[in-house]
Order: C-alpha cells, then structure tokens, then sequence
C-alpha cells in the first residue's frame, strides 16, 4: 500500500493528496449547501466513539434524505486506511456527503446522480495546556439558524458569523440563545453548574446532539453527579458558577468569562471551577482507557 502524506484524501472511491482532489463546481455542496458532514476524533491513530459518529451521520442523512452511500464496515474501512496513512498519531478525520453534481441548476433533488464522498485527514486541534489551565472566554448571541439543528449539514453559515463575531471579540466561543433559553455554541455543547448540579438543554431539534457531551452524561451518572437536563434560562446560565465547553476537538474546556464579566463568584470567579475539574479528569481517564484497548 501506497503511504499517503500529510493531507490524505479519499475521493468517491479513491484515495489520493489533498492537493490533488477535485469537486465540480456544479456540486450541490457548493450551490446549495446540499449535503452532511461529521468529524471523527483520532487518538494514537484509534478513531473515538466511531460508531456513535456514523450513527449521527445518518441520523442527518436520513433527515435530508440523501441514502447513505456506504454500511458502516465500509466506512469504518475507509475512515481506518486514511488514519494509517497519515503521518500524525493524532488526527481529525473529515467526512462529507454531498447530492452530487448535476449539469443544471436546479433546487430539486437530481435523479440518478451519484453523491459525492469526500474524506480527509489532519492533525488534531486541541486546546493549548494554557487554556486548559485557565479557561476561556465567550460570549453570547442570538441563535439565527434553522429549525433543524439536529442535522449536521454544510449550511454552517449563521455558526460561522457566530464564530466570527467570537474571534472579533477575542473569544474562544459564542454561546446562542434563542427566546431567552440556552442552545448552544456556534461548534459546541453547552453545560453549566448551579449549586454543584450539572445542567445542559435537552438534546431537541434546536441543539445537536454531541458525541462528547453525551460522553460527560454518561461520565455524569456513573459517577452519581447531580445532573438535569432541562431547558436552562439565560439568567441561569449567566449567574452559573461555572460553565464548559463540549466538542471533538475541545474535548472539555470552561468558560471563565461570559460577555466581559467573570463567571462564578468569590475565590473560583473567573477560574475554571471544580465539577468542571473533576469532568475533565473524569473524560481524560474514559478516553485513554478507551483507546488503550483499540476500541472505536
């Protein structure tokens, strides 16, 4: 087998550089958004939770309908030669699914046109110990985007002015709001502790459904920590002690300031908080036990 060097691709069935992979500028991702995407975590050249993520893969899939265009043992084979073939241990492996390109432009769905898949594979961005030591900051806006943000879909859009309006302001984060209840950051989950109980919305149409916020719920019972997952009013989350970041590249990762002001109050305000702590360590030991016995 041929190595691949660093920004290995995969194609609508080849594997190939980067450099050298081609889309038609007639593809419905590029006209339309029209397509799914996920991003996979890589630990030690081990993909984390793979199933969980090629599960939401076709939860979002099915919800645009667009058939998936491989079985999981087939994903999992092209997600896996891709991994071997980089040359990093760490990585973020990329899947997108468009509708393909027809040779009109046309808003309804094509007939007999094949999707395009397209893979590839770079190094796995993670918070700085920095960060992780002292937290971050964010800040809020409303939540401009559609009704089904369950859907992991390419029109990211509205996350991407969210983003810039948290880069504009210096920040890691923009947390949205919408009719004054928490959603969710522009590329995270959002959870915040009051009186030492855990809180994070629901997982409804609003918010979607995170691999590594699901990783803490379950970190959260096994560990018997107060938890309630309800719809959390903005005034809560704003007089929270403490408030973390969920995402696969974030992994966990507090929020110590919110809008310019500290969040907790006295000794802890403005520092990364102790059920925030104690998560972190809880999901540090959950992954690398994980990926010390190969599962995916």
């Amino acid at each position: 087998m041929v190595q691949l060097k660093t920004g290995a691709a995969y194609l609508n069935g080849r594997f190939l550089p980067l450099a050298e992979a081609r889309v038609s500028p007639l593809d419905r991702g590029f006209l339309y958004a029209d397509g799914a995407y996920e991003m996979i975590p890589v630990y030690s050249r081990h993909a984390f939770r793979v199933d969980e993520h090629l599960r939401r893969l076709r939860h979002t899939l099915d919800g645009i309908r667009l058939a998936d265009p491989h079985s999981d043992a087939e994903w999992k084979a092209i997600v896996e030669r891709l991994i071997a073939d980089a040359d990093f241990e760490d990585q973020a492996v990329y899947i997108q699914i468009t509708r393909g390109a027809d040779d009109q432009r046309d808003p309804c769905f094509p007939p007999g046109v094949p999707p395009t898949v397209f893979l590839f594979t770079s190094p796995l961005v993670r918070p700085t110990v920095a960060q992780r030591e002292t937290g971050v900051a964010a800040i809020t806006a409303p939540d401009i985007r559609w009704g089904r943000c369950d859907f992991k879909t390419t029109a990211l859009l509205a996350n991407v002015l969210a983003r810039q309006l948290a880069a504009d302001a210096g920040c890691a984060e923009t947390i949205m709001l919408r009719d004054g209840y928490l959603t969710e950051g522009s590329s995270t989950n959002v959870f915040a502790v009051r009186d030492g109980v855990i809180l994070t919305p629901p997982q409804d149409h609003l918010i979607l459904p995170g691999i590594t916020s699901n990783v803490v719920l379950e970190l959260a019972a096994a560990h018997r920590a107060p938890l309630e997952i309800r719809p959390v009013r903005e005034e809560e989350m704003r007089m929270a002690d403490e408030l973390w970041l969920t995402s696969s590249g974030k992994e966990i990762l507090a929020v110590v300031t919110l809008d310019g002001r500290p969040v907790g109050q006295g000794a802890n305000a403005g520092k990364p908080g102790p059920v925030t702590r104690r998560m972190h360590d809880w999901f540090c030991a959950y992954r690398d036990e994980v990926m010390r016995h190969g599962q995916r």
